[in-house]
């Protein structure tokens, strides 16, 4: 089977070389741990310094302060048609990146199609496009992995034609039915009949709406970075991750990590200068023959 591997690199200030490798491996225990057990897509995680040390090979995971152009952050391809993404910094920007790998795993050069009912009534049977994170995309649905905050995303399952009980629609359970979303997420198809592109979204109102982007008449990129970039996904997740209280939490238990971690440590320094002072020892024996000097 063909492992997946991931390269995370930072090329923002703001993030020290101790956060970016706290937060790959807290990727890294997602993808191995809930992702790939549930998709059969097995991956690593690896953070670098610079996008130079970037082995060939690897997909890149970019965070900088600033992506330019709106819409510009998300999955891309490269000039060999290879996946990267760039990913928005914020305070919460493990749960960006969590978002971005999920669906680079998921679907690397995002144009895969599924079909199914459309949820509009009038609508008959469409084309989603595979957007693992999206449907719950939004921080209040998320987890935290090591202390920090990762999205949740939807199962294989999300696409069956209909709801059956004890079935797993999301890693967090918290989509209880096929093709649904929450609150602050979406969903994407395309209607055959018309040949023109469908959402239905939940952003700031009571209810879920829908609401018709049109025919997709010319893209550079993607099914998905097109989509995104109209629906400003990235950008959306980096400015609502800091104020949901979700992420408030996280920080909470982060602070509670540190210092286990740190008190972990400490017991580790100590048992190592026992043992490099000879006051500690492996074991005493007796009767036995000496080794040869």
């Amino acid at each position: 089977m063909l492992v997946t591997q991931l390269a995370l690199v930072s090329e923002t200030a703001e993030i020290t070389a101790s956060q970016l490798n706290r937060v790959a491996a807290a990727l890294q225990k997602q993808a191995t741990r809930d992702f790939a057990p549930l998709w059969q897509v097995p991956a690593t995680v690896d953070a670098f310094d610079r996008l130079k040390d970037v082995p060939v090979g690897y997909w890149p995971m970019i965070v900088r302060d600033d992506i330019g152009q709106p819409g510009a952050a998300g999955v891309h391809l490269d000039k060999n048609g290879q996946p990267f993404s760039l990913i928005q910094y914020s305070e919460s920007w493990s749960l960006t990146a969590s978002h971005e790998m999920l669906e680079m795993l998921a679907d690397p050069w995002g144009n895969r199609l599924i079909a199914g009912q459309s949820p509009k009534s009038d609508q008959g049977v469409v084309e989603f496009l595979v957007e693992v994170s999206d449907p719950s995309e939004a921080p209040e649905n998320g987890y935290t992995i090591n202390g920090l905050l990762v999205s949740d995303f939807f199962t294989p399952r999300f696409y069956d034609p209909v709801p059956a009980p004890g079935v797993r629609y999301s890693f967090t359970g918290k989509l209880k039915a096929p093709r649904k979303i929450l609150p602050g997420g979406y969903i994407s198809w395309r209607n055959p009949v018309t040949d023109h592109w469908w959402q239905q979204i939940w952003f700031g109102t009571e209810e879920a709406q829908f609401r018709n982007l049109g025919k997709l008449t010319e893209r550079t990129g993607s099914l998905r970075s097109a989509i995104d970039a109209r629906t400003k996904t990235a950008e959306r997740i980096a400015t609502s991750g800091p104020q949901s209280d979700r992420f408030a939490e996280a920080r909470t238990l982060t602070a509670a990590v540190k210092e286990t971690t740190a008190s972990r440590a400490d017991v580790w320094s100590s048992q190592i200068e026992e043992l490099r002072s000879g006051s500690a020892t492996e074991g005493t024996w007796e009767g036995g023959e000496q080794d040869n000097e």
